[in-house]
């Protein structure tokens, strides 16, 4: 499911009673193909458990294990949106023209993902929407409702860049138009947590490519009860080596490597 949804946006609801008085969600995005930065999430939160896990998009393309990442959002039973990077390599898995990007060493990093996806990882990529409502009860005398958009870029544009130094005149002007109480974005690998007008932002930064000179990979996680909203976000150290080592083994273009040792974006 391609570009913005017309009429009714999809949604999913969940019953009452599939929880208890909290629930508790683990929030990542923009993961990029990095596998072993998803082993090193689920390391950390062994003793944790999670009600749901929410994925906001670009789950692949730039680190070498595309396959690997769509089998534990799949087994794991994450909640997985589109981002910008996922529906350019859709587009190559459907035979058509790839005109952005145009920089060489960007554009490998599509095909090559393209190339390595195997059949269940194809599948998952055409299953995802390209946001989703999600409406969620929490309370265990009488539920109460929350309502939770998961979008890639903004409720309003899907590859708009919300960071955490954006004009809160435009929180306002989304939140003015929301139908959520809160909205989860990625896109911009920036965490933050905002309140604005009533409505939650939050952006859990990347699981799997941080831009901000710390390497280690970035995710939160949100707790709701009928009377709270609680974010944490976590900054997690993982094995960059393997995924430098298997960039080689690619033969992927060494600027990549720089880049995930630095946790920065020089191309």
């Amino acid at each position: 499911m391609i570009g913005r949804h017309h009429g009714p946006l999809p949604s999913i609801a969940f019953p009452h009673d599939s929880y208890g008085h909290m629930l508790n969600i683990l929030l990542l995005s923009d993961i990029h193909g990095n596998f072993p930065a998803l082993a090193a999430i689920e390391q950390f939160f062994a003793d944790e458990h999670f009600d749901l896990i929410l994925n906001g998009g670009d789950s692949v393309v730039y680190a070498p294990f595309p396959s690997e990442t769509l089998r534990w959002l799949r087994q794991h039973q994450a909640i997985s949106i589109l981002g910008n990077t996922d529906k350019k390599v859709i587009r190559l898995l459907q035979g058509k023209p790839l005109n952005k990007p145009r920089n060489i060493d960007k554009r490998i990093m599509y095909t090559s993902t393209a190339g390595q996806l195997d059949e269940e990882g194809r599948n998952d990529l055409f299953a995802m929407p390209a946001y989703l409502d999600l409406q969620l009860a929490v309370g265990d005398s009488g539920p109460v409702g929350r309502t939770v958009g998961l979008h890639h870029g903004s409720p309003a544009e899907p590859h708009e860049f919300l960071f955490a130094d954006t004009p809160n005149e435009r929180f306002a002007e989304l939140a003015a138009a929301s139908r959520s109480e809160i909205i989860v974005t990625g896109h911009s690998h920036t965490p933050y947590h905002k309140l604005i007008a009533g409505i939650h932002f939050i952006n859990p930064g990347s699981a799997g490519r941080m831009f901000d000179g710390d390497p280690r990979v970035s995710c939160a996680v949100l707790r709701l009860s009928a009377d709270a909203v609680e974010v944490e976000h976590f900054r997690i150290a993982y094995d960059i080596e393997t995924v430098i080592r298997a960039l080689a083994g690619c033969r992927l273009p060494e600027i990549y490597a720089r880049m995930y040792r630095e946790g920065r974006k020089l191309n």
